[in-house]
């Protein structure tokens, strides 16, 4: 037989009093309390997060696929607008599903939006069909990115409301705990009349897993995420235990999304940079991967200090930063590994134009990060780890490219690991340079070192 709290309690409290039936009571109403809030904010709070981010990606993705389509005039790519439509449609449907009925009036407005964008495209196919192209881009121009622009609007205003639920159920359950801890204390204390060892079993066998949540609540509020409850029970508490895991887990997964960013560049961490590649290569469309890594500059931080050599990071991060706003309609994506490295994502048409800017505008910035007496010769003398005086040649960027649509490698972690492989052989050829995978590949020498056009 299972041994509920209700059924130890019943088991136990026969001969006490009123006040350890009320007492029993209490703790159910409050765990069920704490059980029905983690049950909202795990399947409603947290799924409208999810969904409202899904579907901004899908109208962004159909957005693209308009753009494209008005300057391709390729029917294939409409057919990827459509497909990102019936993909939209389908997660309105689920929303319909999920939320019984509920918030019907954003829903209709999101997908009324919707339905003027798609028949909006109709409208720019028939035009693109009678040759009347400069008439489409108009439309889509002035009707087509304020329909999405409004689209996107409702949907994070959906994801503030829900992480504002989330926050404020989180305060609900730390209180609710907190309340249900002490009253269950006091109400057990005072039962010790009629069982004093009876009451010191139920007390500790209820108060300590409560206790538990309570710190738990407080640490989840204060964003701490890793927090173990250790709660292992068949009983409600147990149930409520693991929901709460779980709901931390999720919680620390959106938190990570937030926090991924490096402190010293801002640019997207690892994680961030692993997902992007991910959705790249999901997609099966090709896109270039540029390993970014600077050559001598362990010497030089050692030359001139680690936080000089921050800032020669942050100057690289400038300069990626920089050269991304000018070509934002290029689905660009820079990301900061770590110390000296960087990722650059790029259409494999337009990568080598970047790659040329960003080793071009590294050699004109560098300079000026040494003193006048290490530029006028060409090098910084330092020691290396065994003590021996060493010459070490100025700062220069390396830039191993590799490009995949989807059907070479497998996941992120493989073509990283290739793209590292390729930066360390670009690593011994002198100067700035940039090397293309195809090109290492099939033999062809790639661009003299530090020269760009």
């Amino acid at each position: 037989m299972k041994l509920t709290i209700s059924r130890k309690l019943l088991f136990s409290y026969l001969a006490m009093a009123v006040l350890t039936v009320l007492a029993s009571a209490y703790a159910l109403f409050s765990l069920q309390q704490l059980d029905r809030l983690s049950h909202v904010i795990i399947h409603e709070d947290v799924f409208m997060v999810d969904l409202s981010k899904q579907m901004i990606d899908t109208v962004l993705d159909q957005e693209s696929a308009e753009k494209k389509y008005l300057i391709l005039k390729d029917p294939s790519i409409a057919e990827i607008f459509w497909n990102r439509s019936r993909e939209f449609r389908r997660r309105i449907e689920t929303w319909e599903r999920k939320q019984n009925g509920t918030d019907g009036k954003r829903r209709r407005e999101v997908l009324g939006l919707h339905e003027r964008y798609d028949a909006l495209f109709r409208t720019e196919e028939a035009l693109v069909g009678a040759n009347r192209l400069e008439e489409a881009v108009s439309l889509s121009g002035r009707e087509g990115h304020a329909l999405v622009t409004d689209m996107v609007e409702v949907l994070r205003s959906l994801q503030r409301e829900s992480n504002r639920d989330i926050t404020g159920r989180l305060a609900r359950m730390k209180s609710q705990a907190v309340r249900a801890g002490r009253m269950t204390l006091l109400l057990s204390g005072f039962s010790l009349l009629v069982g004093l060892l009876l009451a010191v079993l139920i007390t500790t066998n209820i108060s300590r897993p409560l206790k538990r949540l309570e710190q738990a609540t407080d640490r989840v509020a204060d964003g701490e995420f890793d927090y173990d409850l250790r709660i292992d029970r068949q009983d409600e508490i147990g149930s409520l235990a693991y929901a709460f895991s779980d709901m931390m887990k999720r919680l620390k997964v959106m938190e990570e999304y937030n926090l991924d960013a490096s402190p010293l560049t801002g640019l997207p961490g690892n994680r961030a940079i692993e997902k992007e590649i991910e959705k790249r290569l999901a997609a099966r469309t090709a896109f270039s991967l540029c390993h970014v890594d600077l050559d001598n500059f362990k010497p030089f931080a050692d030359h001139y200090g680690y936080a000089w050599g921050s800032e020669v990071i942050k100057e690289v991060a400038r300069i990626m930063s920089e050269y991304e706003a000018r070509h934002s309609d290029e689905k660009n994506f820079i990301g900061h590994i770590g110390g000296d490295d960087f990722i650059l994502m790029a259409r494999p048409d337009r990568v080598e134009a970047a790659c040329r800017h960003l080793v071009g505008e590294f050699d004109r910035r560098m300079p000026k990060f040494y003193s006048e007496k290490d530029r006028q010769r060409g090098f910084i003398a330092a020691k290396d780890r065994k003590g021996v005086q060493q010459k070490y040649p100025m700062l220069s960027v390396t830039i191993a490219i590799v490009t995949d649509d989807g059907t070479r490698f497998k996941d992120p972690l493989e073509m990283a690991r290739v793209a590292a492989a390729l930066k360390e052989y670009a690593k011994a050829l002198p100067g700035s340079n940039y090397v293309r995978l195809e090109d290492v590949e099939a033999g062809v020498k790639g661009p003299e070192p530090g020269v760009t056009t």
